[in-house]
């Protein structure tokens, strides 16, 4: 009798199936990074960093993101090239007093985020507005002037 490189599990009884071992393993890596030790979370939302939308409206590049619960004075942008970094933090405290126990918490985050323009742009007549929790930068193009040909006489 001869025996081919087949793995049976002993606990199923089956044939090995190398896929199904990878999704097993992806789901551990993520439970495990989803919380922490006594169920606390990475990050209230989970997110390290918020999603950027990214449109061209012709003449400007608008960029919009969402930053809930971050105040206006906590955010940075930085323009160099056509790159644009969005840096932000956020801090929270909160206080409880139930039965004779008195909890005080803190919290604090902060991100960085940079994104690649798909044009240059300029800082001249840039607006950026906060409102609402949503973050919205409208960046003028820069305007290359066409070359000029000069006609020899």
């Amino acid at each position: 009798m001869r025996f081919g490189l087949t793995k049976v599990a002993p606990s199923r009884g089956g044939l090995w199936n190398p896929m199904e071992e990878m999704v097993q393993m992806q789901d551990m890596l993520n439970n495990m990074f989803k919380e922490r030790s006594f169920g606390e979370k990475w990050s209230e939302t989970g997110i390290l960093a918020p999603l950027v939308d990214v449109m061209d409206e012709g003449s400007d590049i608008l960029v919009t993101t969402d930053l809930p619960g971050v105040e206006k004075s906590d955010v940075d942008l930085d323009v160099s090239d056509n790159l644009l970094t969005i840096s932000a933090k956020r801090s929270a405290s909160s206080e409880e007093n139930e039965g004779g126990y008195l909890r005080r918490e803190r919290t604090y985050s902060s991100f960085s985020r940079t994104i690649t323009l798909p044009e240059a742009v300029t800082t001249e007549g840039a607006k950026a507005k906060l409102e609402d929790g949503v973050l919205t930068v409208t960046l003028p193009k820069l305007q290359i002037e066409e070359r000029k040909k000069i006609l020899i006489e």
